[in-house]
């Protein structure tokens, strides 16, 4: 079997990760915290602010032409206070050697812009010598900052560690595991290794048919298999360990749908950038001194919008 570069589905692995991510969220915050049912309600649901994180950080989705899977989730405490959760997820690299003051930034301008409290949490998916960080500071002469921030590397757990879990995001970090020897396994053992994570997912028992198809649907194109064959066979093997409730054969519907929900995001991130490209323009003419009427006219906003500026 060949185990050259093997043609990559159209999204990118750091946009699958963005979307299971949000899929699985609670059980993020259950891996990430041993304590999260006693810190966070839950069953109040979550808002992720995608928009409020692009009007801050507008350049962020562009990193040497990647995306970065950034979240800014709102949650809520068992307490009844709010808590903002700004998650950066490092796609392969975290090399950079200004990465931790960007960390900052991001964690500085939500901070400022909104007056909230903000919990950082970096995720890395990079090799096991990828350089991580948890913390950023520096010094003057009598003046010093530190800031901290929650680290996480895919190889801080071992596989053995991550299948004994019983959470599905166990398993996402062991599909990322897996995924950096993609070009570098048999297309037949990168197949069995795919199977493996879904039969100890499926065993656990403990997810809706929901979650787990979309699961399925993330491991085959994240762990991705050009061969027909083998690909054939992942779909038998999951409806024989499902008793055949789970049929694979929905997945092209499923994409279709993920598709749909792609362009319904991009005309709200393009709308959304349109809106903050003329609060810049808005912004600029404001300090210039013209009548906020007259700039009014020339961008769209309202009056209002613009003496808040």
């Amino acid at each position: 079997m060949n185990t050259g570069q093997r043609l990559k589905p159209a999204k990118k692995n750091d946009e699958l990760l963005k979307a299971i991510f949000e899929d699985n969220f609670p059980d993020f915050l259950r891996f990430m915290y041993a304590e999260a049912e006693d810190i966070f309600d839950l069953d109040r649901g979550l808002t992720f602010m995608d928009k409020e994180l692009l009007e801050i950080i507008p350049d962020r989705d562009r990193k040497k032409g990647k995306r970065i899977a950034d979240l800014l989730v709102k949650v809520f405490l068992k307490d009844g206070r709010e808590k903002w959760i700004l998650v950066h997820t490092e796609i392969e690299g975290g090399s950079d050697d200004r990465f931790s003051h960007r960390i900052f930034e991001y964690h500085y301008r939500i901070l400022d812009r909104y007056r909230v409290p903000v919990e950082t949490i970096v995720v890395f998916t990079g090799s096991r010598s990828q350089r991580r960080s948890d913390e950023y500071r520096y010094k003057v002469f009598r003046t010093s900052f530190e800031f901290r921030y929650l680290s996480y590397q895919i190889f801080d757990h071992q596989e053995s560690e991550l299948l004994a879990m019983d959470n599905i995001f166990a398993y996402i970090v062991l599909a990322c595991q897996k995924a950096l020897d993609e070009n570098k396994l048999p297309e037949e053992e990168l197949a069995e290794e795919r199977s493996t994570i879904a039969r100890a997912l499926i065993e656990t028992n403990k997810y809706s048919k929901d979650r787990i198809m979309s699961f399925l649907v993330f491991l085959k194109s994240f762990l991705f298999i050009r061969d027909k064959d083998l690909n054939s066979n992942f779909d038998k093997y999951i409806y024989q360990v499902t008793g055949g409730t789970i049929q694979m054969g929905v997945i092209e519907t499923i994409k279709r749908q993920e598709r749909e929900k792609v362009q319904l995001e991009e005309r709200a991130k393009a709308e959304a950038e349109k809106l903050a490209e003329k609060r810049e323009i808005a912004l600029e003419f404001k300090k210039m001194g013209l009548p906020l009427a007259d700039i009014a006219k020339g961008t769209g906003l309202t009056v209002e919008e613009i003496e808040k500026l």
